[in-house]
């Protein structure tokens, strides 16, 4: 190969390379949205905070998944130790006011959390994609002991209570309509967003996917590729951490269950419904996920049950249709949510590829043939 042909390939991976770092419209749009819900939903901001921490824990799992290629189990390991981090440093902390500091608390929460993510990160990396799930998983239930064990300290299985913080930059509460709390996590969320952001269009994010397709042959070319997974993995536990913390500091509260097994399983299955290896899969799963919960959860379908009964014609009562409607519409009560959540992610997953990013790209290539796939 020529020196011109060489040139002009490097351009073009150049040229690739910052315009996949530039904001896209749809990107800004997305996040303009997630500002303005403040103002549109006042009422639910306690939902939407729940909403941004799931979507940050999501996101941490995506570094690791969906860049890195390692499965893991243990996430909610780190993002419970967050959790217990940051609540400890506010409750035995208030006569030292950093400690009291919300800011402060997320990055001991975050130091905690990857402290022992790049402890363990070394055990995680021996072995098949079997042996790591298993080793991730041993992890989450090792410190979930010693988390229920340490009575004295996190409260047991009553959990840590009585968690107080300062006002966030000295100025504002945090209050009973969670307007502070969605603002101090939405802007949490942006920032580490931003941060992965840069670093996966780097060339360090390259290396990762590289990483992620054939280990093999990226080491033979030179890529570090343990010492690239310990970083990436120590980077997601410390921004499970960070997620940990910000829901201790807005619950005023901290929870075994908080570190539980069913965390990082729950958070795994959001990532796959929102597009892993996206950056934006897990938050708009999380968004997702939490919405139809709530939905499901909240009785909604019996006013759609109602709705439809009464909007058929009063000759069907003779057909078998509404009585099949009714025993249908019944099911899907709140009693009944789970099943109908679980049966949506499951379909999403089997003939959805991607989840719901994967879903948005084929409608977009199918609008615009012409035009290349755009990842989201």
């Amino acid at each position: 190969m020529s020196m011109s042909h060489l040139t002009e390939n490097s351009a073009g991976a150049s040229s690739r390379l910052l315009s996949a770092a530039k904001w896209r419209w749809y990107e800004i749009a997305f996040w303009i949205v997630a500002a303005s819900l403040f103002f549109v939903f006042p009422t639910r901001l306690a939902l939407l905070t729940e909403i941004v921490t799931l979507g940050l824990l999501a996101l941490s799992i995506d570094l690791i998944l969906g860049f890195a290629g390692i499965v893991t189990l243990g996430q909610g390991a780190f993002f419970g130790l967050g959790a217990y981090a940051a609540g400890i440093a506010a409750k035995y902390g208030m006569g030292v006011a950093p400690l009291s500091d919300p800011i402060v608390g997320l990055l001991i929460a975050g130091a905690v959390a990857g402290a022992v993510g790049f402890v363990t990160s070394f055990l995680v990396l021996r072995g098949s994609d079997l042996t790591r799930l298993m080793v991730t998983l041993g992890v989450g239930l090792i410190f979930a002991e010693v988390v229920n064990q340490a009575r004295s300290i996190t409260g047991g299985a009553d959990g840590l209570q009585g968690v107080m913080l300062s006002p966030v930059l000295g100025i504002f509460d945090f209050d009973l309509y969670a307007q502070t709390a969605y603002v101090y996590s939405l802007g949490t969320l942006f920032v580490l967003f931003v941060i992965a952001r840069v670093v996966m269009n780097s060339s360090f994010g390259l290396s990762l996917k590289a990483i992620k397709g054939n280990p093999l042959r990226s080491r033979a070319i030179g890529i570090p590729v343990n010492p690239r997974l310990i970083a990436t993995y120590t980077l997601a536990a410390a921004y499970a951490g960070i997620a940990g913390g910000l829901l201790a500091q807005t619950t005023q509260a901290a929870s075994p269950d908080m570190i539980a097994f069913h965390r990082s399983a729950d958070t795994l299955l959001i990532l796959v419904f929102g597009g892993a290896g996206h950056l934006y899969g897990g938050i708009i799963g999380a968004v997702a996920f939490r919405l139809m919960q709530d939905a499901f959860s909240s009785g909604s379908p019996d006013v759609w049950l109602a709705a439809v009964l009464n909007a058929l014609p009063s000759f069907l009562n003779f057909w078998p249709i509404p009585n099949v409607l009714t025993v249908i519409f019944g099911l899907m009560g709140p009693k009944y949510w789970s099943l109908w959540l679980g049966l949506v992610l499951v379909l999403l997953v089997l003939f959805v590829r991607g989840g719901i990013l994967g879903l948005v790209q084929s409608i977009y290539v199918r609008i615009f043939p012409s035009r290349n796939k755009v990842k989201p």
